[in-house]
């Protein structure tokens, strides 16, 4: 089994597997460790998906951005930052025996360091951001949705790094309230995160 998870060049076409139908049994971590397709791919709840093999100058620079004022802020806290390419692993399994939706989301912060281990992240992280592009489909992104307010992921932050726009979904009694959208010239905060405060032309405007 791989230890890493960029899979090994095999000319392989992975997108019959991006929507499959009802009838479709799904796959698990075991299967995702042994792929070696040539597309980066994303397990949720059973089903494949294939991400783009390279995002974007405009997405990268909004990830890197990001990810650069997140790690400064949290320099010598216990909260750490990680961007992808890095698993995060979800299961309904207490003991996680079967895992059947492993993704990899653009800013990852996780504060409870017992879910890390050489493979990534076992459990919810307290932050996601995902940053859009035209390769994410609508299915992808509702199960994903789906998917971080089912295992608890306190916030998720959606840019669009084409109209410069931030969304912020807070977790409250288990549902996702979502902020109105804010754009350059606006501050956001974070709940997870007492005292973080991102003005967006920070984010936008350098990359």
């Amino acid at each position: 089994m791989k230890s890493y998870r960029i899979p090994e060049k095999e000319n392989i076409d992975v997108s019959a597997f991006r929507e499959p139908d009802a009838t479709f049994s799904g796959y698990t971590y075991a299967d995702y460790l042994n792929w070696d397709f040539e597309e980066i791919v994303e397990l949720i709840k059973g089903k494949m998906f294939a991400k783009a093999a390279a995002p974007n100058r405009r997405h990268q620079a909004v990830s890197m951005t990001l990810s650069r004022i997140l790690s400064n802020y949290l320099l010598g806290q216990k909260c750490k930052v990680y961007a992808a390419p890095f698993d995060v692993r979800f299961s309904k399994d207490p003991d996680f025996i079967i895992i059947d939706s492993v993704v990899q989301p653009d800013i990852s912060v996780i504060c409870d360091q017992s879910k890390l281990d050489e493979k990534g992240c076992l459990g919810a992280p307290d932050l996601i951001v995902e940053i859009l592009s035209p390769s994410n489909s609508q299915v992808e992104l509702q199960n994903k949705y789906e998917l971080y307010q089912e295992f608890g992921v306190k916030e998720y932050w959606i840019i669009h790094p084409v109209e410069n726009t931030l969304q912020i979904n807070i977790l409250v009694n288990g549902v996702y309230q979502p902020s109105r959208l804010f754009t350059t010239g606006q501050k956001v905060t974070s709940t997870v995160l007492p005292g973080f405060e991102l003005a967006l032309e920070e984010v936008f405007e350098e990359s």
